[in-house]
């Protein structure tokens, strides 16, 4: 990752999303969006930031145990996130999925 990548991790184990109480949700968002801030005024290379967080084995979660990653991105940095962005499902699809 790039320099002054940090994780957000709670104390209490708690593997998957689903298994997350609101309350340490938001706990969970409020200090990755203080974190956010510590690294866009710490002199750190940041055009940009990124949170990442894999939850479960298909989304490529390696520990198990819930983490929210912060990271700083800039032009040109090698973390690439590769998919196939060229799925367009139709609009009754996506209403379909929605309902």
């Amino acid at each position: 990752m790039n320099l002054g990548h940090l994780m957000v991790i709670p104390k209490k184990h708690i593997a998957y999303m689903d298994e997350m109480d609101e309350n340490t949700g938001m706990h969970l968002f409020r200090i990755a969006m203080r974190l956010e801030q510590s690294i866009r005024k710490s002199g750190v290379r940041c055009e940009g930031i990124n949170l990442f967080l894999a939850d479960g084995e298909s989304a490529f979660q390696e520990i198990f145990h819930l983490h929210l990653h912060v990271f700083p991105r800039f032009k040109g940095d090698s973390f690439k996130i590769d998919a196939d962005w060229s799925m367009n499902p139709s609009r009754q699809e996506l209403n379909d999925v929605a309902e």
